[in-house]
């Protein structure tokens, strides 16, 4: 695995726990279909969240926010219209959470959530 794959892959580690612990349900994690893929898929307090997840191990090349553009935003709504249309039950509610996780090797991660980025 690639380290910028790896570094990734520890970040929605990390994310997903930061969540559990703030009380949310893990519903899917790297949920996939034709347009892209959703990094977590949460429940919490009625609403569907749709979360992205930006990793950095540093911000030599800025804040993992800073990735989060508008044009990746009019994605992942598309992509949660895609899930919501497959899904058994119709959320009566979603919203789109973002997620930045900077881990500087040998420091704890640091993680902030931004809910309803949309």
């Amino acid at each position: 695995m690639a380290r910028k794959d790896e570094v990734g892959r520890h970040g929605e580690d990390w994310a997903a726990q930061f969540l559990t612990d703030a009380g949310y349900r893990l519903v899917e994690r790297n949920w996939r279909c034709a347009q892209g893929e959703i990094d977590i898929i949460a429940e919490h307090g009625g609403d569907v969240v749709f979360v992205e997840v930006k990793t950095r191990s540093g911000v030599a090349f800025g804040h993992p926010f800073e990735a989060i553009t508008a044009a990746k935003l009019a994605r992942l709504r598309r992509l949660a219209a895609a899930w919501c249309a497959q899904a058994p039950v119709r959320p009566a509610r979603i919203r789109i959470d973002a997620i930045a996780v900077t881990a500087v090797p040998g420091a704890q991660p640091v993680i902030e959530h931004r809910p309803g980025v949309f």
